[in-house]
């Protein structure tokens, strides 16, 4: 089988989070879909919706779980496996709370920092050594650290602009990151927007 590369943007499906800070990932992944004029199909053995690409010569799957957030790695973890991905051509596109609202950071690999989404893909993997695409999110002003709220609710309108933006800089990146390789991603695309 030809090499693979795996984008996954993680979120949790149906109308009601849609629009949510939590659904970044989804939202990334929906936009690479629309302008890669690619279809989602549902997978039900994996739990998923899946589309697929051809770009520069190589094949790509998008991928976005249909499992809930919390059990993410119960769909990643098999496509994975049957395509054989390389742990490095897979890229997980997931909000961060500890990021504000308009910073985009590529790494490598890492700890999941608590979230729930990173954990159980990295249980299903049985490794943190896989880039993941972290996309600023911020936090409630007022300090306090129970966020379930905060990351359920949909962008406020003053982030509908900013949100643009930076889906389109991660768009860029994920592309960059296709192309030529992790390094130049992480040096051109990380930080704050413009």
């Amino acid at each position: 089988m030809e090499s693979v590369s795996l984008i996954v943007g993680l979120g949790n499906p149906g109308a009601k989070y849609a629009q949510t800070r939590h659904n970044i990932g989804f939202q990334l992944v929906d936009l690479l879909a629309e302008r890669w004029k690619v279809r989602w199909s549902g997978e039900s053995r994996y739990s998923a919706q899946m589309a697929r690409v051809d770009k520069n010569g190589k094949t790509v799957l998008l991928l976005k779980p249909q499992t809930f957030m919390n059990a993410s790695g119960e769909s990643v973890g098999p496509v994975s496996a049957f395509y054989k991905v390389p742990h490095i051509q897979l890229l997980v596109a997931v909000d961060d709370a500890d990021l504000p609202l308009g910073e985009i950071r590529l790494r490598k690999s890492g700890s999941s920092g608590g979230h729930h989404g990173l954990e159980s893909v990295e249980s299903h993997l049985g490794t943190r050594d896989y880039p993941r695409l972290r996309l600023g999110i911020g936090r409630r002003g007022d300090g306090v650290r129970e966020i379930s709220g905060y990351v359920l609710a949909p962008f406020s309108a003053e982030d509908t602009p900013v949100l643009g933006k930076v889906l389109e800089k991660a768009f860029d990146q994920v592309e960059c990151w296709l192309s030529d390789g992790i390094d130049k991603a992480m040096s051109q695309f990380n930080g704050m927007i413009k």
